[in-house]
């Protein structure tokens, strides 16, 4: 009689062993969610639009401990309630943070881009054509540039390597001629005077948004030759009507732009990360790839949807996809934009 009274005993404990693991993986989740939305609230207030350094590190550590008391140390029955209502309080002063036009810019972002079309014809003011000495060194010199939409053929795609073959770089773009020199057009953050780029702030409206219009001699230029990027140039296989649709996507966002400020975002609002939401806008087939947002690999992935040359090993291509020997050989003068391209793979 006593084993089978204790027979259900052992059987009931069954099912509390077979779901131990799915409770603990739900505290380990609602952990680190806890976790990463104090992070993320915390860091919005120390990158907040407070005017004194001090009180936004001290507002942030404030939040910081409030965070943690409430969450792990303090016994109070709404303790999770109260995290919530300051935390929705930060991501409401979070939003409303304005990005502007009006701030004092460095002279390389000093100038918003805008075009007027008319019908064929592109008329681009604002176009970056900078005399460099040495990185920081320079001379202003903003220009005016008329292009045909029937005269474009082509897009090459640039990548720059702020370290060497690292998994993030900067991309961009330069749209062809055969009338006229390339037009590079480049997304970047637009910093002040006395800034520079950071990933970290970037993702709490620390910089705002610019489509870079410029010379080859400039945008790429200053790269490969000041600033000794490493710089890859591939040759897009597309066609002049698709060529010529992008173009058009990237002259209306440069002019929502001049009109209306916008937030840079590393995540959601940056350089591939665009250039690929408007590559689907004139066609583009094929979804997410993780490179998007890696982007140092961006051409590995360019490589494997076919859209550069691959009658060479991908290795070789990208060998001979380097241009900085070629832009730095011959300086800054007449015939950059032919130089770098002269024993491209794929070049046209």
């Amino acid at each position: 009689m006593e084993k089978v009274i204790g027979a259900p005993a052992r059987t009931g404990r069954a099912p509390g062993l077979l779901f131990r693991p799915f409770v603990w993986l739900i505290r380990g989740l609602g952990f680190i969610a806890r976790v990463l939305l104090l992070a993320w609230a915390t860091l919005a207030i120390h990158f907040s639009n407070l005017p004194w350094p001090w009180a936004r590190t001290l507002t942030a550590v404030a939040f910081l401990a409030f965070g943690i008391w409430s969450l792990w140390i303090a016994r109070w029955p709404r303790r999770n309630l109260a995290f919530a209502a300051a935390f929705l309080a930060v991501v409401a002063w979070f939003v409303a943070i304005p990005p502007s036009h009006h701030r004092p810019w460095r002279p390389e972002v000093a100038v918003m881009p805008r075009a007027t079309i008319d019908g064929d014809r592109v008329h681009i003011t604002g176009v970056r054509n900078f005399d460099y000495r040495s990185r920081s060194d320079f001379t202003v010199r903003y220009e005016e540039r008329d292009v045909s939409l029937s005269h474009l053929y082509g897009i090459d795609f640039f990548v720059s390597y702020f370290w060497p073959d690292s998994p993030v770089g900067h991309t961009f773009l330069s749209f062809l001629f055969d009338d006229a020199p390339p037009l590079a057009i480049s997304i970047e953050t637009r910093p002040e005077v006395g800034e520079g780029f950071d990933p970290l702030p970037s993702l709490f409206k620390q910089f705002e948004l610019i489509y870079l219009v410029g010379e080859e001699r400039d945008i790429v230029a200053v790269r490969t030759n000041y600033r000794r990027e490493q710089v890859f140039l591939y040759p897009m296989r597309t066609s002049p009507d698709r060529a010529r649709r992008l173009f058009l996507v990237y002259l209306e966002r440069i002019n929502e732009l001049a009109d209306r400020p916008e937030w840079y975002h590393l995540l959601s609002n940056s350089c591939t990360v665009n250039i690929v939401r408007y590559a689907n806008r004139v066609g583009r087939q094929g979804g997410f790839d993780l490179r998007h947002m890696f982007n140092g690999w961006i051409d590995r992935y360019l490589y494997s949807a076919g859209v550069v040359d691959t009658s060479l090993p991908f290795d070789e291509l990208r060998r001979r996809s380097n241009i900085d020997a070629a832009a730095q050989e011959g300086g800054t003068g007449p015939g950059f934009s032919e130089r770098i391209r002269r024993s491209l793979p794929g070049a046209r």
